[in-house]
């Protein structure tokens, strides 16, 4: 038998040199999937290198070479069977077509418009580290508010859209009518998801209305956090116990809210409890001096009350409030410590000394311990 005799052999309805060639282009595809999507990122990069704010185009490539490989590797794959006799097109796939023909060329779509849709996923990403790179040249909280709502927007969109083709492309589903004709159906599903709906609503409101930004502390329902993550259900809060609670956006608007980050001052307000054995001339000059004490500090509003407030029957209470100019929470405390310390110096200074709030148990002698045994009269 001759080569040509050989190639011209015929096997389910396809000589040898189709099925060849059909396994070098297959071949090819594999080994060159990688160098192609390369070339083909490389020459999608220089279309938008003058604006993607020196995001390199490796993060480019790391993004967009995985998926460009599987699309890249489907389309030689189509064009591999295109040389067989049989070459399969949507077209011309009717219900007499074996059912084994059918399941993998559907399948074959699925794959190819899942690949599309992963790189428009991917480029959505690149596009998010590039307005990131630009936030960062104005800091906002707005930006980093605004960027992952967005990012998660976008990729949505691209999902239902990518699914949506598929029912229509894949399987012949007029989509138009099925959004048209959901009627009741629709209406029960939109009862059913009433809160997720709500949900995203108030996500819009709170980009809108602006209560709060990511890294703001806020108060809402009893739950106080720093803002981690606005999301389209749910904001995201990082408690003081490193705790992540998650709070649904309608919560977020129909419940007070306290941002405690917009706040001018940070109020301290306690009482110091002097002993009774505290003169009036000591106490004077207690509050006196405690009051030029914090007024002198730095980061301490003007506006200090040290108060001679109340007379009790174990102690003569002071009453101290003042107010700290800084949103710091650390900063904060490091004055109340400041202040604290200085209060105990001024106290001891002038003799006082703080009220004992323990118990001073007394006990008292029974008549009959005061008898002398000796003279008992």
């Amino acid at each position: 038998m001759t080569f040509n005799e050989f190639l011209n052999q015929r096997f389910l309805g396809n000589n040898v040199e189709a099925y060849l060639w059909c396994a070098g282009i297959l071949l090819f595809g594999f080994a060159f999937k990688t160098l192609l999507s390369k070339l083909l990122s490389k020459l999608l990069f220089r279309f938008i290198r003058n604006k993607t704010e020196d995001v390199g185009e490796q993060h480019f490539q790391d993004l967009l070479i995985q998926p460009l490989s599987v699309v890249i590797f489907l389309v030689t794959t189509y064009f591999a069977f295109q040389v067989l006799d049989y070459p399969v097109r949507s077209s011309e796939i009717t219900r007499n077509e074996p059912a084994l023909k059918v399941f993998f060329f559907r399948l074959y779509q699925l794959a190819v418009f899942s690949g599309v849709g992963w790189i428009a996923l991917r480029i959505i990403d690149f596009l998010v580290a590039v307005f990131r790179r630009r936030a960062e040249a104005t800091p906002s909280h707005l930006n980093n508010q605004l960027i992952p709502f967005a990012k998660d927007l976008l990729k949505v969109l691209v999902i239902t859209l990518t699914f949506l083709v598929m029912l229509s492309r894949v399987f012949g589903v007029n989509v138009t009518a099925l959004i048209g004709g959901l009627g009741i159906g629709g209406l029960a599903v939109a009862f059913a998801a009433k809160e997720s709906l709500e949900n995203l609503i108030a996500s819009f409101t709170i980009f809108l209305d602006r209560p709060f930004a990511v890294g703001e502390l806020v108060t809402v329902g009893g739950i106080t956090g720093t803002v981690e993550k606005v999301g389209f259900r749910s904001t995201r809060l990082r408690t003081a116990e490193k705790s992540y609670v998650t709070v649904p956006n309608k919560s977020m608007i129909d419940k007070p809210l306290d941002n405690l980050s917009l706040r001018t001052a940070r109020r301290v307000s306690f009482t110091l409890s002097l002993s009774q054995a505290t003169t009036s001339e000591q106490l004077r000059a207690i509050v006196q001096e405690s009051r030029t004490a914090i007024e002198a500090h730095d980061l301490v509003d003007s506006a200090a009350e040290v108060k001679f407030s109340a007379l009790t029957p174990t102690a003569k209470e002071v009453t101290v409030q003042y107010f700290v100019s800084t949103n710091n929470y650390d900063e904060y405390l490091n004055v109340k410590e400041d202040l604290n310390y200085r209060l105990i110096e001024v106290v001891e200074q002038h003799g006082g000394q703080f009220a004992n709030a323990g118990t001073t148990i007394v006990q008292l002698a029974s008549p009959t311990d005061s008898l002398d045994p000796a003279n008992p009269s």
